[in-house]
């Protein structure tokens, strides 16, 4: 069943997800080559999440919180706007991880520094959630609500944690590694 307690638990997943990607930007930042595929990796689960799950998840409740008044709707739409901005900056770390590991010539600090300016969006869209939309939701939404939108999500949905342990073993094991405080 979606609640607004599993939205959050998604929501510190996400985090922990972006920590990983921090620590690999630092030591790319210290001079050090850091594990390109496990990025690459990081960025195949959250390209996929978003696609799957967030971007259904965000929609559903986007468009019930619009409906709702005026500043639902101003909010849900600088939402996002803030979404299409991680959206596009992670799909240029995408690409430019993409030549990375084809051995292009690429600038180490330049691809750091995009690494940075995604992992920075993406964690004050996070933030903006946590802070304006999650509490709307909360006083917005009843039993009814919460209900359709599980019945709307893509059946596999739920499945994501176990998806990353699966499909990204690396990965799985340096995101359990994260302290929950870290997200």
């Amino acid at each position: 069943m979606l609640t607004l307690t599993q939205l959050r638990q998604e929501h510190a997943n996400m985090a922990r997800l972006l920590h990983v990607l921090m620590l690999k930007q630092k030591t790319l930042v210290n001079g050090e080559r850091p594990d390109f595929r496990l990025i690459r990796e990081v960025v195949d689960y959250i390209l996929g999440y978003m696609e799957d799950y967030i971007i259904p998840l965000e929609t559903l409740c986007g468009d019930r919180l619009s409906a709702r008044d005026d500043m639902s709707s101003s909010l849900v739409c600088r939402l996002a706007d803030d979404y299409k901005n991680v959206k596009a900056r992670l799909d240029r770390l995408s690409d430019n991880l993409d030549m990375v590991l084809m051995d292009a010539i690429i600038p180490m600090d330049l691809f750091a520094d995009d690494m940075k300016e995604y992992l920075d969006a993406h964690r004050s869209y996070l933030r903006s959630e946590r802070e304006e939309l999650f509490p709307l939701i909360e006083s917005e939404f009843d039993e009814h609500d919460y209900v359709t939108l599980r019945k709307a999500l893509p059946p596999n949905a739920e499945q994501q944690l176990a998806r990353l342990k699966e499909e990204y073993p690396q990965l799985y094991q340096e995101f359990k590694a994260v302290p929950a405080s870290a997200a």
